[in-house]
């Protein structure tokens, strides 16, 4: 996939340097991969490297979700038609 360009913040419980990481990882995750869950592991990954575990992440163009999550640790974007759900737990 090409990269997807500006992101649309939907929802997000998390500080502004974590946001930017969250949608610049997801560009970066979109240039390298073609299917939605080799791009969803790649932003995890990033995250619990950079965050600390356990981060989930869910890519896709339709579904549907209700999560807990850790305060402070909780954004859904898009990018192009692609959402990407990202947020912390366990």
């Amino acid at each position: 996939m090409s990269s997807q360009g500006d992101a649309v913040i939907k929802n997000a419980d998390m500080d502004s340097t974590m946001r930017s990481d969250a949608v610049s990882i997801a560009n970066e995750a979109f240039e390298k991969f073609s299917i939605e869950k080799d791009v969803a592991a790649h932003i995890k990954r990033e995250f619990d490297k950079r965050y600390s575990p356990n981060w989930h992440c869910i890519v896709g163009k339709n579904f549907g979700s209700y999560v807990t999550h850790e305060a402070n640790h909780f954004i859904y974007f898009y990018l192009g038609n692609t959402a990407i759900l990202l947020y912390k737990a366990g």
